[in-house]
């Protein structure tokens, strides 16, 4: 029977997707590993792989659809001897009603007995999980194991990421079916937690009417416009943010850093002020450990690494890419991996991975000339550090009043993480590492 491809799920917790691209035709043939798409989460364009060999029988998804839904039939794949006619026709939308203009064209012909309809062939089961993750089985695998009364999370896949193929179920053996009793049991008690509202206030009707002869451009939210619009209202909304501030005199670190750089010009290394703030934050996180945490629903999560996300700045939106062992890794060596990481969400090419996680970030405007700002907390995070622009100010030193340069930084903290106090040591382990740079390298 011919197989459904179905829209991967490329992130944890990606739910639907734009098909932005196919990289096949109907005809081709195509072997696990070979590349068939480009999907466009939320965040970024992502390349998706068959993970079966066959041919292409039916493309079921234009390119550009936007919104396709999480284990909704894209393709058909074709094993040798079967055809496209073969594949079962996708199924309407549970919540889709016919449209008026459509009534006529769905009228029986007129005369004449109908054939009836042949049986709806059963696609292959969802996607299944794991302690909350989902399997990732191809949908011939996920058919096979279901026929057989296999349990997919007992398996280990070969194919691309350790997802499971034909090959994995074909040899496993029957597993003894559970009693309705006790899988009743084992099913989770706690319902899906509903998803956030993209904003409140009036609605789009409500607005429009507001502006009603004055011009205006209609902007449609693309993706990842409204995963930060949802983000951040939820943020915002539930997480108690407290602010903690400091000024911090830059002169010994700006005269270090250009010594490094004199010394790094060969190797074509140019640090910047941003890499030291990431180093003395993964340091700081070290030396206060209770603040190296996430908020976690019903507990908190004591990180040891130090995973710093940094706020990178793209058209529409915005990435967090985490640089993770931060503490472990040379200012120089942070340089570079921050470089590349921001080249790459600019092109929005980055792996869900290296957006993910952390426990701490940082957003820096300085470079926008912005003095100071509160940054909003990015959950499950336990804090993040705003950081404004080096300025010459007058400051009371040892002889009395001096020109220095300040950097404004403000500490946004989850109070539900994180007490003033703690946040308190914690910024001020930051500020004695951008003021004491040489001892960063210790």
């Amino acid at each position: 029977m011919p197989t459904e491809i179905l829209m991967p799920a490329l992130s944890p917790t990606m739910e639907e997707g734009t098909l932005a691209k196919w990289l096949v035709k109907e005809g081709d043939t195509v072997s696990s590993g070979d590349l068939l798409a480009e999907i466009e989460t939320d965040k970024a364009t992502m390349e998706f792989e068959a993970v079966d060999e066959g041919t292409i029988g039916k493309l079921l998804v234009a390119e550009g659809t936007e919104g396709v839904k999480v284990n909704t039939p894209i393709a058909v794949l074709l094993a040798e001897g079967e055809s496209a006619d073969d594949a079962p026709a996708p199924k309407a939308k549970a919540t889709e009603a016919p449209k008026a203009s459509d009534a006529g064209a769905e009228a029986a012909p007129k005369g004449g007995s109908e054939k009836a309809a042949p049986a709806e062939k059963s696609p292959a089961p969802a996607a299944p999980t794991k302690d909350g993750e989902r399997i990732f089985a191809s949908p011939l695998a996920r058919r096979i194991a279901a026929e057989k009364g296999l349990d997919l999370a007992s398996l280990k896949g070969s194919g691309p990421h350790g997802r499971i193929v034909k090959a994995d179920v074909e040899d496993a053996k029957p597993q003894a079916a559970k009693p309705a009793e006790v899988a009743k049991a084992e099913a989770p008690a706690a319902a899906a937690a509903p998803k956030p509202a993209l904003a409140t206030g009036p609605s789009a009707e409500t607005v429009m009417k507001m502006y009603d002869g004055r011009a205006y451009e209609e902007v449609k939210l693309d993706g990842m416009r409204k995963t930060i619009a949802a983000r951040l209202t939820e943020a915002k909304q539930s997480i108690p943010h407290f602010y903690l501030r400091r000024d911090i005199r830059l002169d010994p670190l700006m005269a270090f850093r250009a010594e490094l750089n004199a010394k790094l010009e060969k190797r074509g290394v140019k640090l910047s002020v941003n890499d030291f703030i990431i180093k003395a934050c993964a340091l700081a996180l070290q030396a206060v450990p209770d603040a190296n945490a996430v908020w976690a629903g019903d507990r908190i999560l004591k990180l040891k690494p130090s995973d710093v996300a940094v706020a990178v700045a793209i058209e529409g939106g915005l990435f967090t890419p985490v640089l993770k062992d931060a503490e472990m890794k040379s200012i120089s060596s942070l340089s570079a991996e921050m470089k590349d990481l921001a080249t790459r969400a600019r092109d929005r090419k980055l792996a869900p991975h290296e957006y993910q996680g952390g426990s701490f970030a940082i957003s820096n405007l300085g470079m926008f000339g912005i003095d100071n700002f509160d940054a909003v907390i990015n959950p499950p995070h336990g804090a993040i550090l705003a950081v404004g622009a080096g300025v010459k100010k007058p400051v009371v030193g040892k002889d009395g009043i001096e020109v220095a340069t300040v950097m404004s930084v403000t500490l946004s903290v989850d109070h539900r993480v994180i007490d003033g106090a703690l946040g308190a040591q914690l910024l001020q382990a930051i500020v004695d590492n951008l003021e004491n740079p040489v001892a960063m390298l210790a």
